[in-house]
């Protein structure tokens, strides 16, 4: 695997920025499966007498199944070739509206955990497809073009956190689920039929970048052989897991503080704003970082991005308890969690090149997956210490450990990989 910094960018059409917003549109329609969640726990727990780490289970398996099976969906959507993406995408549309249907007429937690089951199928395929075909369409723009994709999942919520809250208050949390599970399902399924990879010479080939890119792609199962994928894989949930356990536990954790229902601005209250501005700040971090990327370097960016999100996670277990600290230490924490599905991606296509990058980077989300089940871990640690902070003093640590894999490990043996021009993996020709 040979790298390659310096080339020119040859012109691009327009065609594949339309693909690209279809695929940011998909990504914000299932963005509420993740994070909206957490306004429907409180309400099903007082419905059905539930416990709160019981039905988080159920949040645990939409993520598990939304990860873990990406890779065989990817390979799916590569089998099928310009058939693919819409095909898989308007499946997906349909399951994560059933879905939700099924968590709107749920009176046991199996059916709950059925709901999670379907749900968390459909919105793989979408995530999976979307993120493969921003791959495919950008190879010269890749940081940026995954983390606007992935903006889409992440900010996606953000416009719904009101209308959803608004409508568990006035019609229940079962009606809310049922609406939004076929509003969200009929624009996905809509748009699933524009969507296609690009043909043979459609897009530019890959243009030069500042960091270092593998000229040559790694099969998956070379991948897996190699001991730096294993490193990536760490990383990510290690990362992953801090965020979901705060993404997940964001109105308990406020309710806790007693900060949730405090009118802080407009008339809206503390967990309200918390909820607007922290999917966006979660959206526009994938973005803003994967550009970042392209200029500095993915492991100097994951140290800034992450050194950030260990102080935020320790200022939001210590001081976090008054309506706006609790917002902005929210804020950026979700701000420094955000970027890992732009960098990690592009990371892992840095390393093992484009060729199989969907399965490739597939098989890396399915770390979110495992990192899910800490979740319910961070319940049983709240209520095993008495508080928060030891939960937001183990989300720091995490990241800090991160911050030093990335600086002092994969770094230079990348670097060292590039000077002695012999593969990370011994790559496919």
């Amino acid at each position: 695997m040979a790298y390659s910094t310096n080339a020119s960018a040859p012109p691009s059409g327009g065609f594949r920025w339309l693909q690209l917003i279809i695929g940011v549109v998909c990504m914000a329609m299932i963005a509420n499966l993740q994070y909206g969640w957490t306004f429907f726990v409180s309400p099903m727990a007082k419905a059905h007498a539930w416990d709160v780490a019981s039905i988080q289970v159920a949040f645990s398996i939409f993520v598990a199944l939304e990860t873990w099976l990406t890779p065989l969906e990817g390979w799916i959507v590569d089998s099928l070739g310009q058939r693919g993406p819409r095909l898989m995408v308007a499946a997906g549309g349909i399951f994560v509206a059933l879905g939700w249907l099924i968590n709107a007429k749920a009176t046991s937690l199996e059916m709950l955990y059925l709901g999670a089951v379907v749900s968390g199928i459909g919105a793989g395929g979408i995530y999976a497809t979307c993120v493969g075909n921003a791959v495919k369409w950008f190879p010269d723009r890749r940081g940026l073009a995954v983390g606007c994709t992935a903006a889409g999942f992440g900010a996606g919520a953000a416009v719904t956190v009101i209308p959803i809250q608004i409508m568990i208050a006035s019609i229940g949390y079962a009606d809310t689920f049922f609406w939004f599970a076929l509003g969200q399902g009929g624009v996905i399924f809509v748009l699933a039929w524009f969507l296609r990879p690009p043909l043979p010479g459609e897009v530019p080939p890959a243009s030069a970048v500042k960091v270092l890119q593998s000229k040559t792609s790694s099969t998956p199962g070379q991948m897996l052989a190699s001991p730096m994928f294993w490193l990536l894989y760490l990383m990510f949930v290690l990362v992953s897991a801090s965020g979901l356990m705060v993404a997940a536990q964001l109105a308990i954790i406020a309710k806790d503080y007693g900060v949730s229902q405090t009118v802080l601005l407009f008339g809206a209250t503390t967990l309200t704003v918390a909820g607007i501005i922290d999917n966006v700040a979660n959206g526009s971090a994938r973005p803003f970082f994967g550009w970042v990327s392209d200029q500095i370097g993915r492991e100097y960016t994951m140290a800034i991005a992450f050194t950030l999100g260990g102080l935020a996670y320790w200022l939001l277990g210590t001081a976090g308890t008054t309506p706006w600290t609790f917002v902005i230490c929210a804020a950026i924490v979700f701000f420094t969690w955000g970027e890992i599905f732009s960098l990690f991606p592009s990371t892992c296509t840095d390393m093992f090149g484009p060729k199989y990058a969907t399965t490739n980077t597939s098989l890396l989300y399915t770390a979110k997956g495992l990192s899910a089940f800490v979740v319910p871990l961070a319940n049983v640690l709240k209520t095993y210490s008495g508080s928060w902070h030891s939960v937001f003093a183990v989300a720091a640590i995490m990241n800090f450990i991160v911050v030093a894999l990335a600086l002092f490990v994969v770094r230079p043996l990348r670097l060292n990989a590039s000077e002695k021009k012999n593969p990370v993996v011994q790559a496919a020709e």
